[in-house]
């Protein structure tokens, strides 16, 4: 990858329904070029796919929560995929420092966050958890 595909990336980053022309544009280069290239990087595996992402309150009916989680000994890698295979877990992350792992947790409600929880807790390897709901958020990127 040289400097070209990087901007390249960039650019697709900020926003992937960016037109060729306007990528072309931008990086000073033929449509062609810029063609070709997304074309290498999606052969090599670099680029894997292209998503939407939805402002985080644009779904006010969902309850957010971020759980913390503690694992007992050599448990982590059973305990991600339990976690894993847990539908009330959005995204999951491994962490340094007191906490091994923070999820985020997802639910219509109340009661179904409750049932989240308590699916969780009951995962062989987890010793402690701590969670916290989200209540909203001041910076979007």
């Amino acid at each position: 990858m040289d400097a070209t595909d990087q901007q390249l990336i960039s650019l697709l980053r900020k926003d992937a329904r960016t037109s060729v022309a306007t990528l072309a544009s931008k990086l000073g280069v033929s449509r062609g070029t810029v063609t070709n290239r997304v074309t290498k990087l999606e052969d090599a595996g670099i680029i894997v796919g292209y998503t939407v992402r939805l402002r985080p309150d644009s779904q006010p009916a969902d309850i957010r929560a971020w759980m913390s989680i503690a694992v007992e000994g050599n448990e982590t890698r059973a305990v991600i995929a339990s976690l894993l295979g847990e539908p009330g877990v959005a995204t999951l992350h491994d962490t340094n420092g007191r906490w091994d792992l923070l999820a985020e947790l997802r639910a219509a409600n109340l009661a179904e966050l409750s049932q989240v929880l308590e699916r969780i807790r009951l995962i062989r390897g987890i010793s402690n958890t701590e969670t916290s709901l989200h209540l909203q958020t001041y910076r979007l990127s």
